[in-house]
């Protein structure tokens, strides 16, 4: 290894050195030429005058040269990778060489011609950039050859900006690509027909299916990191209308830290494609605000509750507190945290929000000051065939734990909600909507100073007698919901289950050609919640505005192109039905909820719809004898408990939905 470091070293004190003998040679050369120009080239008439300072000047004046370009540090440069600041090192040096050379041999002789220093320097100058870019020039024009394998992607470049022009030179000048840039789009009508290093400027957007036709396209590199994301989508969509390979930059982040190379894009997600601006919420209002509490998240394994766990962690809580039931998905948030936050206080419990005892222990023990209650079956499908599991574990599950969360004094509570609790036509969105009508309840009867009301609901499992807590005089916990629809890449959503049936070859199943979904990543979903807790006064249901809804069947067509296939040809979509419980769109919002707004232009508060909390919790607990009892008539006391259930509306294709698949396209 040092005798490897030190043959290196040798090399470039070689390269330096020549480098140097070349100077002296070029200075020497340079003045003489210049003589020689201003006597019309011959030698012999050269004043003698002249020619003597020339001869006795230029030698000593050279060697001083050499010194001054070692102190502007023109013999350490990498010269195959010379830049702009190098060219004006060297323009730096041969100037200042000049203005000694024009004073010195002024002062020290005699008044030369004009013409010997000005086109002396120019020559001098000349000479030395040419041997310093040599190598780069002579490294640029082999890259532009065409590349030697037979296997190259012909590449469209979209954007001819900064990035653009960045990626595009990093492409040529690569042998390790085989990409080749054989066309520009750029929506600036002014650099249309033009050429940047050679690649034409086509056109605009519109340009881009019959350029990728034109000129036989493979892949697609989008270079705008300052397009909003509405472009963003706009211009990805129609790419995504092509069989091209879709990449692009993450962000502007790149173009300021000069991270711009073909390695730094990445391949276009289906989340590009949706076309909404990011929920951007004032999270350090919210982060204030968790600071130095105990928070509880229930269902802390999950999708969403285990994004909440990482940014609670990520602002100093006092303690925080994973309850899950299920041990393998808590150990693996318990592990990452712990290697993430080592100084974290961090408790992980393994228990079901269905057991009054173990909820009760929780709050005694620990006292949290905030609770995100995000655990729930969700899956539609799965809870058609298993109802009862859904209102026990949902509905019962969520009283309980509001309900251990009021008699310890919890500052808030904030239950983690659906927009298949509007109007629900399947189970699952019923029991969630239960769920809603429990936390305004609670919230109903603690503003009303009521609370002694409240039944404590056990089974028989519970123990009612060792279960039994006395609810303190004034409580002043404040439950909220959240609704917010689908979210990207959670457990058994649909993208997972797409990209696994793509990556098995297909088909990919879509229960209906019409069916549409709003959407919104995990991170979001966790910011409104997290919000949620910080706006809360009691009563409210937080809701997202997710902008436009998207097709189920787009969505499918856009994730087989972004895999590099064709759909329908090398993967198949087949549809399968609606399943049982499933509507063809989701709402947001009942027709009797009005919205207020909130700091955040995209959230909203709905205003709870009237009904008897008396009568409810009543109800509730007749339903949970149901089902714990497995009654199979348990839809029957749903439907009389939630008015806007309606079960037999499965499917049915109304105005509404005609007006959001239409927004949809």
């Amino acid at each position: 290894m040092t005798e490897m470091h030190s043959t290196k070293f040798e090399r470039w004190k070689a390269i330096a050195v020549f480098v140097a003998l070349y100077d002296f040679v070029a200075i020497c050369a340079a003045y003489f030429l210049a003589l020689m120009f201003r006597f019309d080239g011959g030698f012999s008439v050269i004043p003698q005058r002249y020619l003597d300072p020339y001869l006795h000047f230029i030698f000593p004046c050279a060697a001083g040269s050499i010194v001054l370009f070692f102190l502007f540090r023109m013999y350490s440069t990498v010269w195959a990778y010379a830049s702009v600041n190098d060219l004006v090192r060297t323009f730096a040096g041969s100037v200042t060489s000049s203005i000694v050379h024009t004073v010195l041999i002024t002062v020290l002789f005699t008044r030369m011609p004009l013409s010997y220093y000005i086109v002396g320097a120019g020559i001098q100058f000349t000479l030395l950039v040419a041997i310093r870019f040599a190598s780069r020039f002579v490294r640029t024009v082999t890259s532009r050859r065409e590349p030697s394998r037979e296997l190259v992607s012909n590449v469209m470049l979209i954007g001819a900006g900064d990035a653009g022009r960045l990626i595009l030179r990093d492409v040529m000048g690569s042998d390790k690509l085989n990409d080749k840039v054989v066309c520009i789009i750029d929506d600036d009508e002014n650099t249309w027909g033009r050429y940047i290093d050679g690649i034409p400027i086509v056109g605009g957007r519109d340009d881009i299916l019959a350029s990728v036709s034109k000129y036989k396209v493979q892949k697609i590199y989008f270079a705008i990191p300052s397009a909003s994301v509405q472009q963003r989508r706009d211009i990805l969509n129609i790419c995504s209308e092509t069989d091209c390979e879709l990449m692009q930059l993450p962000g502007m982040y790149q173009l300021v830290s000069g991270q711009i190379t073909v390695s730094s894009m990445k391949k276009v997600s289906v989340e590009d494609l949706l076309g909404r601006e990011p929920i951007r919420a004032n999270m350090e209002e919210v982060y204030d605000f968790i600071n130095g509490k105990v928070v509880l998240v229930t269902g802390g394994g999950g999708s969403i509750g285990s994004e909440l766990c990482r940014q609670i962690a990520s602002h100093n809580p006092k303690r925080l507190i994973i309850f899950d039931v299920y041990e393998n998905n808590a150990y693996s948030i318990q592990l990452e945290l712990k290697d993430a936050y080592p100084d974290l206080a961090l408790e992980t419990l393994i228990g079901s929000v269905r057991d009054s005892r173990r909820m009760f222990d929780v709050f005694e023990t620990y006292r949290p000051q905030v609770v995100y209650h995000a655990a729930a079956h969700k899956h539609v499908p799965l809870m058609e065939d298993s109802p009862c599991e859904a209102i026990k574990n949902n509905a019962i599950g969520t009283y309980k734990t509001a309900f251990a969360a009021m008699a310890f004094g919890c500052e808030r509570f904030v239950l983690i909600s659906t927009d298949k609790a509007v109007n629900p036509t399947n189970i699952m969105g019923a029991s969630k909507r239960l769920c809603e009508m429990v936390v305004q309840s609670f919230d109903m009867k603690i503003k009303a100073d009521k609370v002694r009301e409240i039944p404590q609901i056990f089974t028989h499992e519970d123990g009612a007698s060792e279960t039994a807590v006395t609810i303190p005089r004034n409580p002043r916990t404040e439950f909220v919901a959240v609704r917010f629809g689908n979210v990207l890449g959670s457990n058994g959503s649909v993208i997972p289950i797409f990209k696994r049936q793509i990556e098995q070859g297909g088909p990919v199943t879509v229960t209906h050609p019409d069916i549409i979904r709003y959407f919104m990543t995990i991170q979001e979903a966790v910011s409104l919640v997290m919000l949620a807790g910080t706006y809360a006064h009691g009563g409210e249901i937080f809701v997202l505005d997710m902008g436009s809804p998207v097709k189920i069947d787009t969505l499918a067509r856009n994730m087989i192109k972004l895999s590099g296939y064709t759909p329908d040809v090398d993967i198949e979509v087949q549809y399968t039905g609606l399943r049982p419980g499933e509507k063809l769109y989701e709402e947001k919002l009942m027709a009797e909820e009005g919205l207020s707004t909130t700091d955040n232009e995209l959230i909203h508060i709905g205003q709870p719809l009237k009904f008897d909390e008396d009568r409810f919790l009543h109800d509730l607990g007749a339903l949970m004898e149901a089902a714990y009892a497995n009654d199979h008539d348990i839809r029957t006391l749903v439907a009389q408990m939630v008015n806007t259930y309606h079960p037999e509306n499965t499917g049915n294709k109304d105005a509404k939905y005609q007006a959001l698949a239409s927004e949809s396209k």
